[in-house]
Parts: C-alpha cells; sequence; structure tokens
C-alpha cells in the first residue's frame, strides 16, 4: 500500500494495482502469479528477496530465468549473448506481460543502472523484432521508460 518502493514511492505515471498488504511479499508473490514469466536480473548467488521471486514464480508453475548480469560485462558480443538468450527464452514461453525483479540497489550498488542499461537493449531489440507481439511488449516498455504512459 501507499505505492511504495525503496527510494520513496512509485510515481503515479506508472500504472499500478495495489494490494491489501504493506509489505513486499504479497506484492512479490502476485507479481509473479499475474505475469506470463519472471526475468530476475542478478550479480551473484540469488539473496533473500529474488530467492522469494523464483520460489513465487515456481510455486505459480509460471518461467522464471535469472540473468547473471556479470555475464554481460565482457564487450558487445556478451550482452549480445544475454539478449538473444532472453529473447528466446520469452518466445519459447510466449511472454507478454514480464515481471523483472532482482536485488535492491542498497544491496548491490550499481545494479539499478546496469540492469537498466540491459533491459532498454532488450527492449529496444524486441520492438525492431517482426514478432508482433515481442514488438508490443518492448514499445510498452520504452513508453513506459520515457514517462508517455500513465
Amino acid at each position: 500500500r501507499g505505492r511504495l518502493a525503496e527510494d520513496g514511492s512509485v510515481p503515479e505515471r506508472y500504472p499500478l494495482r495495489e494490494g491489501p498488504s504493506p509489505g513486499y511479499l504479497e506484492r512479490t508473490e502476485w507479481n509473479a502469479r499475474d505475469s506470463d514469466g519472471t526475468l530476475i536480473l542478478n550479480v551473484g548467488p540469488l539473496t533473500t528477496g529474488s530467492l522469494y521471486t523464483e520460489k513465487m514464480a515456481k510455486r505459480h508453475q509460471r518461467p522464471c530465468m535469472v540473468l547473471q548480469l556479470e555475464k554481460t560485462r565482457d564487450g558487445e558480443e556478451a550482452i549480445t549473448a544475454g539478449l538473444e538468450d532472453v529473447r528466446r527464452w520469452m518466445r519459447q514461453h510466449k511472454i507478454r506481460v514480464l515481471n523483472v525483479a532482482g536485488p535492491r540497489e542498497t544491496k548491490t550498488p550499481g545494479i539499478y543502472a546496469e540492469a537498466r542499461a540491459f533491459l532498454t537493449s532488450l527492449f529496444k531489440s524486441l520492438y525492431e523484432q517482426e514478432d508482433h507481439a515481442q514488438r508490443r511488449v518492448g514499445a510498452l516498455f520504452l513508453l513506459l521508460a520515457a514517462g508517455r504512459l500513465s
């Protein structure tokens, strides 16, 4: 409740439906349950929140992919391989509503910028795809990121 986020509250421009609980656990479960699949962007071993997210995706029989961002740091080829792995996974599982999760910036400094850069590349590449459904997912993300969708 209260559009709770680690750094304050989620801006009104992001459409969301709040649950009755003020905590993160219910929201995490509902995000996993209500999506077509969960992508966890991580560095190192999964910790508490990300482990719980993975557990909830499995509980609700939703596909879950963990991408270790450190594997995408070795230049353009590594980034391209990571992007293709995620695109392939999304096509295979027909992902249209994607739950993106990962550790908090305060627990993994630098993860926000790294995850944002990866997601921007991912959704730009989805937008450029021939597949209409994936193109729509990419377009929606780019509009949200630009603050043009509310």
